[in-house]
């Protein structure tokens, strides 16, 4: 019986589907004044370019400079700048213009992984705590 219980318990842990997470891709745009961010889901996208908020864009995609320490980074402000949305992508030109040779990040936040009971226990999920991605580009 424990054997049975066993054998449902592995066959129903190995068939739990795990969603693909979109790809996000950064290109730089008019001479490198501004940054393109495609791969995001248009539906949701367009959606949150609806939004009312003027700054919702800063939190949820936002761009910072690369501190030279890099265990710095979550510290860092937010580049100020304008985000515009452009046919599926999504254009951040900075308030200042990049400085050449320097590194920035973008922090994708994946708002919708981990939830399940299993991320918590196998330690992927923390209370408070949202996943992200930083994805480095440099001017």
């Amino acid at each position: 019986m424990k054997k049975l219980l066993l054998l449902l318990l592995l066959f129903g842990i190995g068939c739990t589907h795990k969603p693909a997470s979109p790809t996000v891709h950064i290109n730089l745009v008019n001479n490198s004044h501004s940054v393109k961010f495609t791969g995001l889901d248009y539906a949701v996208v367009s959606d949150i370019n609806r939004d009312s908020i003027p700054d919702v864009w800063q939190g949820l995609i936002p761009v910072f400079r690369m501190p030279a320490d890099t265990d710095m980074k979550d510290y860092q402000p937010v580049q100020p700048g304008r985000y515009q949305l452009k046919d599926s992508a999504v254009v951040f030109t900075p308030d200042t213009p990049f400085i050449k040779g320097q590194l920035y990040f973008m922090r994708y936040y994946r708002f919708g992984e981990g939830q399940g009971i299993l991320d918590f226990i196998k330690n992927k999920k923390r209370l408070g705590k949202a996943q992200y991605t930083d994805l480095i580009f440099k001017q």
